[in-house]
């Protein structure tokens, strides 16, 4: 590792140094837009709650409600749709076409795709500024200016993760999405450590307590690099069409223990905040009351249902938008390849059908692990809400972080070959 980042400041890797060095100062730009709140509002005080995730994706700038203060999570929301737009079970046929249709195809996914992202943007802004200055007494027209500022910021920020994409080391969008869980992680030690030495009455039990926080992460960290890194490789073998000493050349397929990334926790989460969201503008007691009690990952039954969730939305996603073994058979089946063993066509497909539940499974038992260490921890030591994504912000930023290395590490080598 540290080999490769010695080469991005060699002379040779002027090109490379450069578009290191354009990133860093993009995502500074982030950071600082961060701190700049709309202008007429104040920072929310008290927990988010479920909006916890989306306030650490946007670098803690809803609750300070700066420019940015949704990030690039409109986008994202949009990005997820398109995706089952695209599939084949419940997908519609002209986004199947444009799927098929190579470059330009995703073109154009890519246009649909950033205009119902800012229209999210701007409806979701109406709404959080709804929720949260609704007892300021704003004109409904002062809601539209603010929503059209935060929907200007989203803009902004898919515009400057473009430019990350192009003139500098690429993955913009999740390159934001990381920098923006890093600025709140050091906030989030410091209300880590004033719950649980601060608030505890022995010191010593208090600094023992924080010791197992800070090691309970390390632990999340090493997790989560292993299993991002897992897979099961399933062995492939290709007919050799020329006469030959060898006969032919044996390769893997690899498929990853934890396909889906961190979209299920996501969804789950989105699913939960429907509801939470819908407190704020139906004022039934029994509704709220019915949320609170079992639809809230602060009670065991709320927890239960956030668990089923990712575990649903894990084979949901594997099978219909990151693998599909039937069209892996095809292009086996297309190009020569076969398992050992194992016929072309139906049987290929249902042995890797049959191979990606099991791994699926795993994956989603170690998903459903981070999402719920830090919650049942702040049940222990009753923690404020910011804590208990930590687990789901980690698993963002070191997937994030591995993508971006190995990019890096195969730039470096490329240059190097070229040489």
């Amino acid at each position: 590792m540290f080999k490769t980042f010695r080469q991005i400041f060699k002379k040779t890797n002027k090109d490379l140094r450069n578009r290191v060095l354009y990133t860093l100062g993009a995502l500074v730009i982030f950071c600082l837009g961060n701190t700049i709140t709309v202008p007429g509002m104040k920072e929310i005080t008290g927990d988010l709650g479920f909006l916890e995730l989306l306030n650490a994706m946007s670098g803690g700038g809803l609750k300070q409600f700066s420019i940015f203060a949704l990030g690039i999570t409109p986008y994202i929301t949009a990005s997820i749709i398109i995706q089952l737009f695209q599939m084949d079970i419940m997908g519609i046929p002209y986004f199947k076409e444009l799927r098929e249709m190579g470059e330009e195809g995703r073109r154009k996914i890519n246009k649909i795709t950033r205009y119902i992202g800012i229209g999210f943007a701007f409806v979701e802004s109406y709404i959080y500024t709804a929720m949260f200055m609704g007892s300021a007494g704003l004109e409904p027209v002062e809601y539209v200016k603010i929503a059209i500022i935060l929907t200007a910021g989203t803009a902004f920020l898919l515009w400057l993760g473009d430019q990350i994409t192009n003139k500098g080391i690429g993955n913009g969008i999740s390159l934001i999405i990381m920098a923006g869980i890093i600025t709140t992680m050091p906030s989030m030690l410091i209300e880590a450590y004033k719950s649980l030495v601060g608030g505890n009455t022995n010191l010593y039990i208090g600094i023992l307590s924080y010791v197992i926080y800070i090691i309970l992460y390390i632990a999340i960290i090493v997790g989560v690099i292993y299993v991002q890194e897992a897979q099961r490789r399933i062995p492939i073998q290709y007919s050799n069409r020329t006469v030959s000493a060898y006969g032919g050349r044996q390769t893997y397929l690899p498929l990853r223990l934890n396909s889906a990334g961190v979209i299920p926790v996501i969804f789950a989460s989105a699913v939960l905040a429907i509801p939470t969201t819908l407190t704020y503008f139906i004022k039934s007691e029994n509704f709220q009351l019915f949320v609170t009690k079992y639809l809230t990952t602060t009670t065991p039954i709320g927890f239960i249902v956030y668990i089923l969730l990712i575990f649903i939305f894990v084979y949901f996603y594997t099978y219909l938008a990151a693998v599909n073994p039937e069209d892996l058979s095809k292009n086996l089946n297309k190009n020569g390849g076969y398992i050992p063993g194992i016929r072309p066509g139906k049987e290929t497909s249902d042995y890797i059908s049959k191979v990606l539940s099991r791994i699926t499974f795993m994956g989603g038992i170690f998903l459903a692990i981070i999402a719920a260490l830090p919650i049942v921890f702040s049940w222990i030591s009753d923690m404020p809400s910011i804590v208990t994504l930590g687990g789901t912000s980690i698993l963002i930023v070191v997937g994030v972080l591995l993508e971006t290395y190995k990019q890096i590490e195969s730039s470096v080598a490329s240059r190097a070959y070229k040489r």
